[in-house]
């Protein structure tokens, strides 16, 4: 049975929290992100001590207000919590298809470091949207850095091994950007598990802002993904539109971030619309 991902439905989902306004202690209280951990003490330890930090939690309100102030899709923390729960199915389903991830051919460490990897560079991804939209990736690393060594004091007692984690998480937040070239299975995980954040609840904030363009309606066109396991590859992916215009999302953005990664070839992506018709998605579009 397919682990589920720790989210809202398709119909459900959430658009993001609206937080301009809010105060930033008001805002943060409700930051909380959830995932299975399937025993992994290392990330179970993770997880909490995120939940704990009011600064990472203040970092995820800050990229939400930036992304409500270009009427942009969903950067809180619910965005958060589904690319960490993307990022883990993705990291178990390779691994147990047989694709070793770097924290075990290249370090010598085990497939559980390489979910804290995954899920350091997930929790973290997006803080440097709290700096700005342009070049965050860039401007996550310096806030993150120093914020890993912190959160995994405890977690990682070495400071050999602490180094390489938080190296290796950094790594893949920079990995996710549009030209971001990670070299590990962690960074091309991150990377394609951001992309994969797709379906159309995300994308209620700019559609109701009356945003028309073909990235939100492509994003409105997406009603569901599944990830599985492969019959013929480690991974699944099963996307399920209403409108043919999601297939923009599936080959301008998933498309993108996934080729030039090691999930190359290790990744399956099939794309259909579900039903005899498509929903309509655009009365009318207009150039002033």
């Amino acid at each position: 049975m397919a682990e589920p991902i720790d989210s809202a439905p398709a119909d459900e989902a959430p658009a993001g929290p609206g937080e301009l306004g809010r105060t930033p202690s008001d805002a943060i209280t409700g930051a909380h992100v959830n995932a299975p951990t399937r025993g992994n003490r290392r990330l179970e330890a993770l997880l909490a001590n995120v939940n704990d930090d009011a600064e990472v939690r203040a970092w995820w309100h800050l990229a939400q207000i930036q992304a409500e102030r270009l009427r942009m899709s969903d950067h809180s923390w619910v965005h958060v919590q589904v690319v960490l729960n993307i990022a883990l199915r993705l990291e178990r389903l390779l691994v147990k298809g047989g694709v070793s991830p770097a924290m075990v051919s290249d370090h010598g460490m085990r497939d559980r470091d390489a979910e804290v990897v995954v899920a350091a560079g997930a929790l973290l991804h997006d803080v440097g949207m709290a700096i700005h939209r342009v070049d965050h990736e860039a401007f996550s690393l310096f806030l993150a850095e120093r914020k890993l060594r912190e959160l995994l004091a405890d977690v990682y007692r070495d400071p050999a091994e602490r180094t390489v984690v938080v190296a290796e998480s950094l790594h893949a937040i920079i990995g996710h950007r549009r030209r971001g070239e990670p070299y590990t299975v962690e960074g091309g995980v991150v990377r394609v598990a951001d992309a994969l954040d797709m379906a159309h609840g995300r994308s209620r904030l700019p559609v109701e802002a009356g945003q028309m363009g073909i990235h939100a309606i492509s994003a409105a066109a997406i009603d569901g993904v599944d990830i599985s396991a492969g019959e013929e590859r480690a991974v699944r992916i099963e996307i399920t539109m209403n409108n043919s215009a999601g297939i923009f999302q599936v080959d301008d953005l998933l498309a993108t971030k996934l080729r030039g990664t090691p999930l190359e070839g290790n990744v399956e992506v099939v794309a259909a619309v579900e039903g005899e018709s498509e929903k309509r998605l655009l009365s009318e579009f207009r150039i002033a």
